[in-house]
C-alpha cells in the first residue's frame, strides 16, 4: 500500500474465480500472450467444483457403487458385508482425489504463467478492481477486460434453520462424521436426486422431498421412472407434490419436517438442495455498471459478455446449465471474444449428464420437444438386462431410447439410465452431429458384449416401428 492508497496494478486480463470457467479463460488469454491475473479468495484454486462440488461429490459416488458391488457380490467372496462404516473411512478417498486435482489445476495455471493472487475482491470502476488479501493488504488491478467466474453456493432458504450439524446443505453435507441410519432430502433436483441416490447405495434411508410430481423435471419421463423404481429397491422413498410447512431439529436427535399435507417426516439429518444462488453480492457490480438480474444472475450475450463490453461472466453466475463442461467452453468463448479472435460456431448437442445411482444421461430432442418441432416421434428401446454386457454385469436398471422424426428415419435424440450412462451418451452426441440417420446404428458392427450394442439393438427396435 502506498502512501496515497492501495497499490495499483495493471494487467491485460482479470479473472475473478478458479473454477472451470475462469480457468479455461485464464489459459485461452494467456496462450494468446497476454498478461492474466487471477484472484481466488480459497486458499486453493479449482473453486467450488473441485472443493465442494463435482468431484468429491462424484468420488464419493465412486465409493457408494464400490461398496454396493462389494455387497452384491458378498457370496462369492465368501464374507459377510460390513455395516455400520464411518463417513471418515469413505472421506480418506475423497481428500485424496480432490487434493490430487487441485495440486493438478494448481500446476496447470502455474506452467502457463497465469498470475495467481489469494483474497476477497471488489469492483471500484468498471476497470479497476481491488482485493483484500488474508494478510489485511489493500491491492488495486487495472484490467484491459475482467472476467467474473466467481460460482455458486447452496441456496439456503431463511425459514430452515441449517446448522450444518444435524441440518445440512451440500457443501456441509461432506463433513459429516458419521452415516445417519436417516436422511431427509428437500429437494427434487440434480444435487438433491444425486446424494439422495448415493447415501441410499450407502445403506441409509432416504427420503426426498419436492413440489414437483417426479424429480429432475427436464429429464425424459421415462429414464426418471427408472430412476426412481431403483431408488425405491435401494430403501429410497420420493414424495413428490409436497411443500414443506416447517423444519425443526426437536433438540434430541432427530430432525422433523411438516408438510403442507399434515404428514411429518422424521429422520437423524435433513440435506437442504433447494438450488444454487450466484456468488455475486459482495463484488459491487454498482460500481461497474453492472446489476444482477431479478433472479441475482448476470445477464449475458452469445459470447458471455454483460452490458459493459469489456466486462464477462462466465459458469454458474449465469445460471442454467451450470454444467462444468458447459462453463469451461463459456470460459473459452468469452477469453476469444475479448481477444477480439473469431469463436467459432456455439456447441451443439451438449449432453447432460446426471451422476445419480444409476446414472443418467440424455443429448438432442426429448419426446416433446421432438412432438413439438416435427409434429411427432417415434422411439427405439434397448434394455441393458437383454444385451449381453448388462447380463453378465448384472446391470438390471438399464434402458438406452433413441428418438427419431415421425419416418423413423433421422435421429433427433438420445437418452440413457444404466451404468455408463454418462459415457455412451457421447456415442449418440457424435452421430447427432454427424447428422447420422437410424440405419447408421443398423447397419454397422459394435463389439460384442458391450452396452454399446444398445445403439444397434434400439435402432433395430425403432426400425420395426416405422410406419407402413
Amino acid at each position: 500500500m502506498t502512501a496515497s492508497g492501495p497499490e495499483l496494478r495493471r494487467c491485460d486480463f482479470l479473472v475473478l474465480g478458479s473454477g472451470p470457467a475462469g480457468q479455461k479463460a485464464a489459459v485461452a488469454a494467456v496462450k494468446a500472450g497476454r498478461h492474466v491475473v487471477m484472484i481466488e479468495q480459497e486458499r486453493g484454486v479449482g473453486g467450488a467444483c473441485v472443493h465442494r462440488g463435482t468431484i468429491p461429490s462424484k468420488t464419493l459416488r465412486e465409493s457408494a457403487l464400490q461398496i454396493s458391488r462389494l455387497q452384491r457380490n458378498a457370496s462369492l467372496l465368501q464374507a459377510e458385508p460390513r455395516s455400520g462404516m464411518e463417513v471418515a473411512a469413505l472421506m480418506t478417498r475423497l481428500d485424496e482425489v480432490v487434493g490430487a486435482h487441485v495440486a493438478y489445476m494448481g500446476r496447470q495455471i502455474d506452467r502457463n504463467g497465469i498470475e495467481r493472487q489469494h483474497g476477497r475482491a471488489h469492483f471500484i470502476s468498471d476497470h479497476v478492481v481491488e482485493m483484500l488479501s488474508v494478510d489485511g493488504k489493500r491491492t488495486r488491478f487495472k484490467a484491459d477486460a475482467i472476467f467474473i467466474a466467481t460460482g455458486s453456493r447452496p441456496r439456503n432458504p431463511p425459514e430452515i434453520a441449517i446448522d450444518h450439524e444435524n441440518i445440512l446443505d451440500s457443501d456441509s453435507v461432506l463433513s459429516m462424521l458419521y452415516l445417519p441410519a436417516s436422511l431427509t432430502v428437500l429437494g427434487g433436483g440434480v444435487i438433491a436426486s444425486e446424494y439422495a441416490s448415493i447415501f441410499a447405495a450407502l445403506g441409509v434411508k432416504v427420503t426426498m422431498i419436492d413440489k414437483a410430481d417426479r424429480p429432475l423435471k427436464f429429464m425424459d419421463a421415462e429414464l426418471v421412472g427408472k430412476f426412481v423404481e431403483a431408488f425405491g429397491r435401494a430403501d429410497g422413498t420420493y414424495l413428490g407434490a409436497e411443500t414443506i410447512a416447517d423444519v425443526r431439529f426437536d433438540g434430541g436427535s432427530q430432525v422433523l419436517a411438516t408438510l403442507a399435507s399434515g404428514k411429518v417426516i422424521a429422520s437423524d439429518k435433513m440435506l437442504v438442495a433447494l438450488g444454487r444462488a450466484a456468488n455475486i453480492e459482495d463484488l459491487n457490480l454498482a460500481a461497474a455498471g453492472l446489476a444482477p438480474t431479478a433472479r441475482g444472475l448476470l445477464a449475458v450475450d452469445g459470447s458471455c459478455r454483460t452490458a459493459v463490453p469489456h466486462i464477462y461472466a462466465v459458469g454458474d453466475v449465469i445460471g442454467p446449465p451450470s454444467l462444468a463442461a458447459t462453463a469451461m467452453e463459456q470460459g473459452r468463448r468469452a477469453a476469444t471474444a475479448a481477444l477480439g479472435l473469431p469463436p467459432g460456431q456455439p456447441a451443439e448437442m451438449i449432453p447432460i449428464g446426471i451422476y445419480t445411482i444409476p446414472e443418467m444421461a440424455s443429448v438432442g430432442l426429448g419426446e416433446d420437444e421432438a412432438t413439438r418441432r416435427c409434429g411427432g416421434f417415434l422411439a427405439g428401446r434397448a434394455r441393458f438386462d437383454e444385451v449381453a454386457r448388462g447380463q453378465i454385469s448384472g446391470i438390471t436398471d438399464g434402458l438406452l431410447k433413441l428418438i427419431a422424426d415421425p419416418t423413423g428415419q433421422k435421429l433427433l435424440g438420445v437418452h440413457i439410465v444404466g451404468d455408463g450412462a454418462t459415457e455412451l451418451v457421447h456415442v449418440g452426441q457424435m452421430a447427432l452431429l454427424a447428422g447420422m440417420d437410424v440405419e447408421a446404428f443398423v447397419e454397422n458392427i459394435f463389439n460384442f458384449p458391450t452396452l454399446a450394442e444398445a445403439y444397434r439393438v434400439a435402432a433395430l427396435d425403432l426400425v420395426v416401428r416405422r410406419p407402413g
